[in-house]
Formats: structure tokens, sequence, C-alpha cells
């Protein structure tokens, strides 16, 4: 396994905003050797006086932090970069207060950093569908939730969030209204493939699985029930544990509006678990994408 980058090997890879610039650069156009404009076989160089990099023969100007989470930011690049470092060199992720004290910006600048970062850890992530043996669940995150079954409903500051893990596999978890048919069974079409193996708890609403064109097995909690033959939900509960240690002990709190992107950084980091050492150069690396 390759070993994690250094505090000093980031810095001696992006010395400043340059080194940072370029990189971007050259994961995202380094074999553009056309210019879009002019259509002629082209060297890019560098700008001097804006962060972008133009035609020898037009002068047509390309951008590298166009469609990022930099784009429009007066942040230094390399303040972005390193937050990015951060976020990837530990185990829960990174509260405003920190990155504000790091980086020496302002708490809403911090704040703002923090949200693309999710953002774009999510769209690193992706969604790739789930097959085998998944397990599905719902927890709730924030306060307490009244009614049962799939009539649970939540108010003011509780989200209600549906998961899906692959045994020993990914993860995908979506924020959702209430635990209706309606409200679970988009994200099961998306993210499990038709004829794979469920597994869930009794919940009324998984009752319908098999008319969906999956195979579904079911413990029975009521009954004491957590594991029969192979067929439990440890995993996915095993992922709301976690999830719920993470924001309690980083964040102490996450708003129902926000929660979806602290899901998305979850994700990631879960479905890297068992190479944390490439998360970095996966972030860097998905400039490209």
């Amino acid at each position: 396994m390759a070993k994690s980058l250094t505090v000093q090997d980031f810095f001696k890879m992006f010395a400043d905003d340059d080194a940072c610039l370029d990189h971007l650069f050259q994961v995202r156009f380094g074999g553009l050797k056309v210019c879009p404009k002019c259509a002629k076989e082209t060297r890019f160089s560098r700008i001097a006086k804006m962060p972008a990099y133009s035609c020898q023969w037009c002068g047509h100007h390309i951008h590298p932090m166009k469609g990022t989470p930099f784009q429009a930011s007066h942040t230094p690049l390399q303040k972005w970069f390193y937050a990015i470092y951060l976020f990837t060199t530990t185990r829960h992720g990174v509260p405003a207060k920190e990155l504000q004290r790091q980086l020496s910006v302002t708490y809403k600048t911090a704040w703002r950093m923090g949200h693309e970062i999710r953002k774009y850890m999510a769209l690193v992530d992706g969604d790739t569908p789930l097959s085998g043996t998944v397990e599905v669940d719902e927890t709730m995150i924030g306060g307490r939730q009244k009614g049962v079954g799939g009539g649970r409903k939540l108010t003011g500051n509780k989200a209600l969030v549906f998961g899906m893990v692959q045994r020993d596999g990914q993860l995908i978890t979506r924020v959702v209204t209430d635990a209706k048919h309606a409200s679970v069974y988009p994200h099961i079409h998306a993210g499990i493939e038709k004829g794979s193996t469920v597994h869930s708890d009794q919940a009324q609403v998984y009752r319908a699985l098999p008319s969906q064109g999956y195979q579904h097995e079911v413990v029975d909690h009521s009954k004491k029930e957590f594991v029969r033959d192979g067929v439990h939900t440890n995993a996915i509960e095993n992922v709301w544990a976690q999830l719920k240690r993470s924001i309690r002990g980083t964040h102490v709190h996450v708003s129902p509006k926000h929660l979806q992107k602290y899901l998305g950084e979850f994700e990631f980091r879960f479905n890297l678990r068992k190479t944390p050492n490439l998360m970095f150069d996966r972030l860097l690396q998905g400039f490209g994408t």
C-alpha cells in the first residue's frame, strides 16, 4: 500500500498558487494539442496576470478553475488544495472552525469552502449501482421521530436518512421525507441492480421488494432476531453508528438543509475505507472528469 502524503510532501508538490493551477491545467487540459477556437495545433502558455493559459496563435484563453469548486473564489488556490488535503487526512472531516484556524480565512469563507469540498467529494465518489447482497435501512439524524412504520414524519431539525450498503462493498445514502414506498423505492431502483438479494428489517415498506425484481430476506428485530443463516442488517446499522459518531464528534449538529452534503462526504470516506491513502489523489485527479 502506498504511503499517505505528509504535510511536507503536500507543500513540496503545491508550493504556491502557480503549482496548484499548473496541476489543474494538466489534469483537465494537458492533452489539449489543438486550439478549440482557431483549430491550429498549438502550445498553451500561462498568462502572467490571470489564472489562465492562452493559445500561442490566437490568444484563446483556457481557464482551469472554470467548473471547479474554485471558480469565482477569491481565496488563494493553495488554500483550497490544502483544505482538500485536510479533509482527506482526518477521520471524520473538518469543521468550519478548524478550517478557519488552519487557513487564516473568515468563518464564512471556511464554511463555504467546506460545503463546496463536500459536494465535490460526493461528485467524485459517484453512485455505482450495488449488487449481490445489499442491506437497506433508515435512521433518524437529530431529535425524535413521531409515528411508526412508513408513517414516520420528521419536522424541524430532524431528518430521515435511507441507506443501502453492499455486503463488504459500497454505500449509498439519501435524505428522504418519510419511509413510505414513494420516497424509498426510487432510490432502491436507482441504487440496486435488479436480481440482487436485499436484507432488511421487518418494516412494511420493504415487503414489496420481491414484486420489484429483488430477492428479499428479513430479520425480525421485534422478536430479538438479529442474525439468521447469514441474513442480517449489521453492516448498515454499523454505518449509522459511524455516521452519528462522526457528526457528534466533529460537527455536533447538522441541519437537514445541508445533511446530504455531509452524507456525500461520509460516503466518500466509507467507500475508500480500505485505501484511505488514495483519497487525496482521487480528488486531485477528479478535476479531469
